[in-house]
Order: structure tokens, then sequence, then C-alpha cells
């Protein structure tokens, strides 16, 4: 336990337990087949991925091109696994189902470790990590800093699906607290004012801020529920998970992932022990 600590400071305490049952360094298993032989003989890597995710794995809308660290990192991967990769879209409300019904070998798209997913998915080991922020209008007079969002009369957005609800669920006393069905549900419900933010991360904060003109950021004064983002799979196979294991490993430590962090302006939550 201890070394998982000294390798994810600030994260809950209530997760490295988790963390630790996930066996994010297990050791490689001895058997032929399994996942690893299907995607060579397929000669594709299939990846799960969210295109709404900027700085993960955003779609441009205009030129259709994916990019982003996780869009990065999916091309290194399968690179390094000698196929091409195909990308399979996603969502957080359909992660679960789409992993474990086998749509995509990987879901890649900075998916945040919670209790509720590690009891359906296998995770690597977390190359990002973020707190919760929030979104409000320039001109709302409810909410104005943090201390603001958790009283009476104010509602806070989610979206469904999105690690925000559950906690959001626990940590409200006294706003109301408002879930959509998609992440620009949200953005349309605190523009509209019908709600006065809504509950984001740092990737998705900085594409809002950068496109359009209404929004205000609300940042915690401390850590308030520092999460960390990991690729997910399909339970077992432990010959594929150690294989994508040595790949985390690898782009630690040659520097392409803090290379790929820098391009798309996250290099302040990559995590590199």
């Amino acid at each position: 336990m201890a070394r998982f600590k000294r390798c994810f400071p600030g994260w809950p305490a209530a997760l490295l337990p988790v963390l630790l049952a996930l066996g994010l360094h297990a050791a490689e298993a001895n058997t032929a087949g399994g996942r690893l032989a299907r995607i060579a003989g397929s000669g594709a890597l299939r990846v799960c991925v969210w295109p709404d995710y900027y700085g993960i794995t955003w779609r441009d809308p205009k030129t259709q091109q994916l990019s982003g660290i996780d869009v990065d990192m999916a091309v290194e991967l399968a690179r390094s696994l000698g196929v091409a990769v195909r990308f399979v879209d996603s969502s957080f409300a359909t992660l679960v189902d789409d992993v474990r019904a086998d749509r995509c070998d990987i879901a890649m798209f900075a998916i945040a470790i919670t209790r509720e997913r590690a009891e359906k998915l296998r995770f690597a080991s977390p190359h990002l990590q973020s707190d919760i922020h929030a979104i409000t209008t320039k001109v709302n007079r409810r909410v104005r800093d943090w201390s603001d969002i958790d009283r009476p009369g104010v509602v806070v957005a989610v979206a469904r699906g999105t690690y925000h609800e559950p906690v959001m669920r626990q940590r409200l006393t006294a706003a109301t607290l408002k879930v959509v069905d998609t992440p620009h549900a949200r953005e349309q419900e605190v523009e509209s004012g019908r709600a006065d933010v809504f509950m984001t991360d740092y990737p998705y904060s900085r594409r809002l801020l950068g496109s359009v003109d209404w929004a205000r950021l609300v940042s915690p004064p401390g850590p308030y529920h520092v999460v960390p983002y990991a690729w997910a799979m399909a339970p077992g196979d432990d010959g594929f998970h150690a294989r994508i294991e040595r790949f985390v490993d690898a782009v630690r430590q040659d520097g392409r992932l803090v290379a790929s962090a820098r391009r798309h302006g996250l290099e302040a939550i990559v995590n590199v022990p």
C-alpha cells in the first residue's frame, strides 16, 4: 500500500485499495491466444473513444479528424503491436457495455477510475489525474467562488454516466443536483440559466473556455476530489493487460506521454511517477 501512496500522491485514500486490487503490475500470463492473438490476426487494434473530449479524444467538427493525448497514445500502442488503429465511438454512459460486449479491445479516453467502474472493468496504470472544476456564466451572481456552490437555491448540473454524478450526489447538501443526458446538455442548462454551474474536469474546461465567451471557471481552493484517469479493458486476459502495462511504462519513461501532454495543453495533469 505504501508503494501506491508514493506513486499516486494526493489521490483519495479510498481508491488505493481499488488500485491495488486491480493488479496494476500483474505479471504477464504465459498463455497462447487471447486478445493479443486476435488483434494480430485481424491487423487492427479497436479503440473506444469519446469524440467530444477536448485534448483527450476530440473530433474536429470541420475536418472530422481525431486529436488528443489518448489519440496519440492509441496510435503509438497500435504501432508497437504492429497493427493499424481503428477508433470506435463510445461515451461514458455506454463505456462499460461497449467494452464488455467486445465492441473494442480497449477504451482510451482518460477514464476516471471509480469503485463502480473498477467492479466491471480492468484498468491500466493511470497516466493522468484531474480534480473537479465548475463552469458558470460570467453574469451569474449566485456563484462567485467555490464556497457559493453548495447553497440553497443553487442548481448544479452533471452529465449522466460521468464520475461527477455520484461524487456530487454525495457531496452536495444544500444545492439541487440536476442530472442531464449529455455533456452538451449541461452546458445548455448553465448558458440558459436553468442551472447555475456544471461540474467538469480540467481538459473539458479548457475546451469550453477557449470556444465560448459566456463561460467562467470556478475551481476549488484546494484538492476537492482528485481522480486518476486510465485506459480500460474487459476483465481477465492477463497477457493483454500486462502488454498494456509495459506500454504505459514505456511512454512514461521515454518521454512520449509528457510530449503529447504538452502538445495538448495537459502537462499540468499528466502522471509520471
